[in-house]
């Protein structure tokens, strides 16, 4: 299996690649600077692995919650180069790859992913060890809200990672219970992460044609600003 996977979706900048067991990447801390820098990340890996992106098998984006414009970069930039190469995408939720990343780095199987969704709020989900070795958002699914509102931990031995971490760390640590040994404040979205789940549903024969791989911000609203009360208004 070939793969190629990207992400945008936060100050990072990410590509990798998968051969097989191989994987390659390319990482950069640049905040706007994502339009800049991901085709020359891709093209990169695809000429040290002296491959041509229509002999991929699929593209694997991340596709949000996140930046905003972020998101739309990745989307924008999965869905031109499939059509371009006739290939399936596998659009992947950003707090799952940040999960995929905990079990990666700590064999962390319980995760609370959490990012900085500014006004106040973060986008955060609990995500579980699915089928594969993979990471998965559960079955609760994918919210933006206050940190005090956040879904207490079903176990002593669940994890946190992302931004949300360092943006919130008292209220996260409070409404969630994780203790302060288990948290990777500072674990960005990585490109061999959106790699790992993209392969798993690539193998499950999950894919999406390129039109219809769509962006997931969460928060509907892009304008909307959060009241005195934490509500978000209109």
């Amino acid at each position: 299996m070939k793969l190629l996977a990207l992400d945008t979706t936060e100050d990072s900048c990410s590509a990798a690649l998968c051969i097989d067991d191989e994987m390659r990447w390319r990482f950069e801390l640049a905040p706007r600077r994502h339009s800049e820098l991901i085709l020359p990340m891709m093209d990169s890996l695809l000429a040290q692995a002296q491959l041509k992106v229509q002999q991929l098998d699929g593209l694997a984006f991340s596709r949000g919650p996140g930046s905003f414009t972020g998101i739309r970069i990745a989307t924008g930039v999965a869905q031109g180069v499939a059509l371009g190469a006739d290939l399936p995408v596998l659009p992947v939720s950003t707090l799952a790859a940040l999960a995929q990343g905990a079990w990666r780095r700590e064999g962390a199987t319980e995760v609370l992913a959490a990012l900085d969704a500014r006004m106040g709020e973060v986008y955060w989900a609990w995500c579980e060890l699915g089928q594969g070795g993979v990471m998965c958002v559960s079955e609760s699914g994918e919210h933006v809200g206050s940190a005090e509102a956040v879904a207490a931990a079903q176990s002593a031995s669940a994890w946190g990672t992302g931004s949300g971490w360092g943006a919130y760390p008292g209220e996260l640590r409070s409404s969630s219970g994780i203790a302060d040994s288990r948290i990777l404040e500072n674990q960005h979205v990585h490109a061999r992460d959106v790699a790992s789940l993209g392969l798993a549903s690539l193998m499950a024969g999950n894919t999406l044609a390129p039109e219809d791989a769509l962006p997931v911000y969460v928060r509907n609203n892009v304008a909307a600003k959060p009241g005195k009360d934490g509500a978000v208004s209109v």
